[in-house]
């Protein structure tokens, strides 16, 4: 049976990329796309997310638009990061395939209201903002979700966009908090997983010379993406984040982790949004995440390039 899906995201390059994995991989059934404000505004990350789409010839795929903001902070952007329109790198025409006109909570809502419990996961690249307000319109779905994967956080390798907070939970650490105490199964992959898949540049010319209008488009938006946290980071290249979250629904076995409890601070000006990962269980706080820290980066991307080279 294939993989029941709803992807949420703020494209965003690595955005891209994840959701171009999904596309390609035939063991996934993608039920729709939401998009949501964080890399960029909301108007931009759904006509993004509608881009990759017909990129990767996908036209059929839907795509709603959800949240605008945060649920009670201001919204913060990473323009710095993912350029003007957040999709800085390649040309991509803008979008043919239209904006579905549901609205993307409801429409989480709605499929796993309609669709057998257990069935449907929900796969999240950006901010948490669309599954809290779905959550809180209708508590009942918590039960119903097969399992949420995440990308955000950090535990030993700290932030990304403050000393101690990764930036998508730091956007919406009111949603995410609330999602970390909704009940249903967990997978957190934080940077101290993504920081392991480093888009080297053998790695990128892979892609680079692809013999379809993928390749060659993922290599430029990486080579846009990678500049800040080379510079950053002083790496071999930056992290590829959220393609972690669809490869870690695809091969699990790809990494390591293990169940703990995360709570996410809320209240303090200077640990904002940080993911208190209690690693060594000694808080005596319920285990409610299962955190990834171990990744097969060859195998990682090995599966990425094979999957990206299927795409017409």
């Amino acid at each position: 049976m294939k993989h029941q899906i709803i992807i949420d995201t703020d494209p965003g390059q690595d955005d891209a990329v994840a959701i171009l994995l999904a596309l390609a991989s035939p063991e996934i059934e993608l039920l729709g796309i939401c998009a949501v404000a964080g890399n960029v505004p909301l108007h931009l990350t759904e006509v993004n997310a509608r881009k990759v789409c017909e990129l990767a010839g996908k036209h059929e795929t839907k795509v709603y638009a959800g949240a605008i903001r945060p649920i009670f902070r201001s919204l913060i952007t990473a323009e710095h990061v993912h350029g003007k329109t957040g999709l800085d790198g390649p040309v991509l025409p803008e979008p043919k395939m239209p904006l579905q006109k549901q609205y993307a909570p409801d429409f989480i809502i709605d499929t796993l209201m309609s669709r057998p419990a257990g069935t449907v996961t929900l796969c999240c690249l950006g901010p948490l903002t669309n599954i809290a307000l779905a959550l809180v319109k209708e508590p009942r779905i918590a039960p119903r979700i097969k399992r949420i994967i995440a990308m955000g956080g950090g535990w030993s390798e700290g932030g990304n966009i403050t000393p101690v907070a990764e930036f998508n939970i730091y956007v919406d650490p009111h949603a995410a908090r609330l999602v970390f105490d909704c009940g249903a199964p967990i997978t957190l992959l934080p940077l101290d997983v993504t920081h392991q898949a480093l888009t080297t540049r053998s790695r990128i010319e892979k892609f680079r010379v692809m013999k379809n209008q993928t390749g060659p488009a993922v290599a430029a938006m990486l080579d846009f993406f990678e500049r800040f946290d080379v510079e950053k980071y002083g790496s071999d290249g930056g992290p590829l984040h959220d393609p972690c979250v669809i490869a870690w629904l695809l091969q699990p076995d790809l990494f390591t982790g293990k169940d703990v409890n995360v709570a996410v601070e809320c209240d303090s000006e200077l640990t904002m949004g940080q993911t208190v990962i209690d690693w060594w269980r000694v808080s005596g706080r319920e285990t409610n995440a299962h955190v990834v820290r171990g990744i097969n980066s060859d195998g990682f991307f090995e599966m990425l390039s094979e999957r990206l080279l299927s795409l017409s």
